[in-house]
């Protein structure tokens, strides 16, 4: 799978952090009654592996990634969980041979043009802006338009559901990453229907206000 296929889905991935393993099943069964078919899961919890392993194994329609890869075991781990892409909060070339090495598509993360320009050189061309709002957000990403035109973004980090049509407006922007799928208190809670519904509405967020 090209890196880029992962936006050809939808235009939010949303980004799990998974505190329970009951919860991964029941999560992914809503995000994918809503038309979302692209999940990263963290790895910023202990359940996060072993929730992409559940996923890839009992949910083959849904497309799991993995999300927080900060080295080659982290990536190694996740390939052997059923992870079918990789999401880094930052850029590495560890990160990048490791994830070639495994097959495993990445989606890299980026703050700076420098790390635009290491990611570039390592044949990355479809990269994660993290975190979007923190480091400029819309203005960054149409300043970076002209001298990195072949580059476009998934922006993930302090995205909203009000704010990402504008950012899905830009023309190198193919995707955003949102958290506000998978509010920690429906998981809590088991409201899958609330899920369900986020995910819904996010779907018909389109481009461009389509």
């Amino acid at each position: 799978m090209n890196p880029i296929d992962i936006a050809s889905h939808g235009p939010v991935i949303p980004v799990i952090v998974m505190d329970r393993l009951a919860d991964a099943l029941p999560l992914a069964e809503a995000l994918l009654a809503g038309g979302v078919k692209v999940l990263e899961v963290t790895l910023r919890t202990p359940a996060g592996l072993p929730a992409i392993e559940a996923i890839a194994r009992h949910l083959p329609e849904a497309v799991v990634g993995v999300g927080t890869v900060l080295n080659a075991p982290d990536a190694r781990r996740a390939s052997e969980a059923g992870a079918r892409f990789a999401v880094s909060p930052g850029y590495t070339s560890e990160v990048g041979r490791a994830c070639q090495g495994l097959h495993l598509p990445l989606l890299p993360g980026v703050a700076t043009a420098s790390e635009i320009m290491a990611a570039l050189a390592d044949g990355f061309a479809f990269l994660k802006l993290f975190p979007a709002e923190a480091v400029g957000g819309i203005p960054l990403l149409k300043a970076w338009a002209s001298p990195f035109g072949q580059v476009s973004f998934c922006p993930t980090g302090g995205i909203t559901p009000i704010t990402a049509p504008n950012y899905l407006a830009l023309p190198n922007v193919r995707c955003v990453g949102g958290s506000w799928l998978t509010p920690a208190d429906a998981v809590r809670a088991g409201d899958w229907a609330r899920i369900t519904q986020l995910a819904r509405a996010a779907q018909a967020l389109g481009r461009g206000g389509d």
